[in-house]
């Protein structure tokens, strides 16, 4: 039985629902020694701001029980040096190429997206909307609907493409913020981002992070990603892509059945450099097993 993954986000056709998560699958080039990147999804590259970061400092990363922290800080040669010497290198591949843009304004947002709006092997954005809003005192964008409506409102301006917004966890209500978005014309939400976290390094007496408090991905967060997947698809009418410590095939169907249309792997990415292909295997054996011809029939079942 021939099974078809395919699926849509906004105008994007996706040959499959597997995505990479932005941060943990660098430019795509980078994996290509261990899987064919022509069978993915797409794939999301990491932060891209207006400006060069030099991120945080040392140490960022540490690992925790059934996940890890981290606090990079955005680190990426800014957007000219990502198109000048990234994009003709990965513009061949067959797979979505989605930029994830980071920024300090809605102005640095949208002029992010106006220089990538003209590069025909990008047809779509992520839009990471928990960056710290400078202007006022460093909330960030996505913890209020304001914030977040203005961000997609100055991004829908610039791009002409598919435009995705990545939602923050890290609120009392994520459906607030997704029909805030979808309001501004987001074609799509990702959720979910890191939650906040913390370890201490007990023998030091000192955070394990510079920055004292950091992201954390992994499995730990998977029963919380699936279930404000579940509410968002419930809340808002655009697609949802589910992300949040899918480390396997399995991983991902919960969230496809919760109600996403496609979803992003992440930190499994460090563990198994192939586990974005075994998801792909594993989600037509699923079907074929069970009878199901079409992907989109298991999108929000339960």
């Amino acid at each position: 039985m021939a099974v078809d993954l395919t699926t849509r986000i906004g105008s994007l056709t996706l040959k499959n629902p597997v995505l990479t998560a932005s941060g943990t699958f660098g430019y795509g080039e980078e994996f290509s020694d261990f899987i064919d990147l022509n069978r993915l999804g797409g794939f999301i590259i990491k932060g891209t701001t207006l400006h060069a970061r030099e991120g945080n400092p040392y140490p960022r990363m540490a690992e925790t029980p059934s996940g890890m922290l981290n606090a990079v800080g955005l680190q990426n040669k800014g957007i000219d040096y990502m198109i000048d010497h990234i994009y003709p290198r990965i513009k061949h591949v067959d797979s979505e190429i989605i930029v994830n843009v980071s920024g300090a304004s809605p102005e640095d947002y949208a002029e992010v997206c106006r220089r990538i709006a003209d590069r025909t092997s990008i047809n779509a954005v992520e839009i990471n909307i928990s960056c710290p809003n400078v202007k006022q005192g460093g909330m960030a964008f996505g913890t209020t609907t304001e914030g977040a409506a203005a961000v997609t409102r100055a991004v829908r301006e610039a791009f002409p493409g598919v435009v995705i917004v990545k939602l923050s966890p890290n609120v009392t209500d994520i459906t607030e913020i997704a029909r805030a978005v979808e309001a501004e014309g987001a074609d799509a939400v990702s959720l979910i981002n890191t939650l906040m976290g913390m370890a201490v390094d007990v023998e030091r007496r000192r955070p394990c992070l510079s920055t004292v408090t950091g992201g954390l991905s992994g499995p730990a967060v998977r029963p919380v990603a699936v279930r404000m997947v579940w509410q968002t698809a419930k809340a808002v009418k655009i697609p949802v892509i589910g992300l949040g410590g899918i480390m396997n095939g399995r991983d991902a169907l919960e969230f496809i059945l919760a109600g996403a249309s496609a979803i992003e792997i992440g930190t499994a990415n460090f563990i198994d450099p192939q586990a974005t292909i075994k998801v792909i295997d594993y989600i037509d054996d699923y079907c074929r097993r069970h009878g199901v011809d079409n992907i989109n029939d298991l999108i929000g079942v339960i």
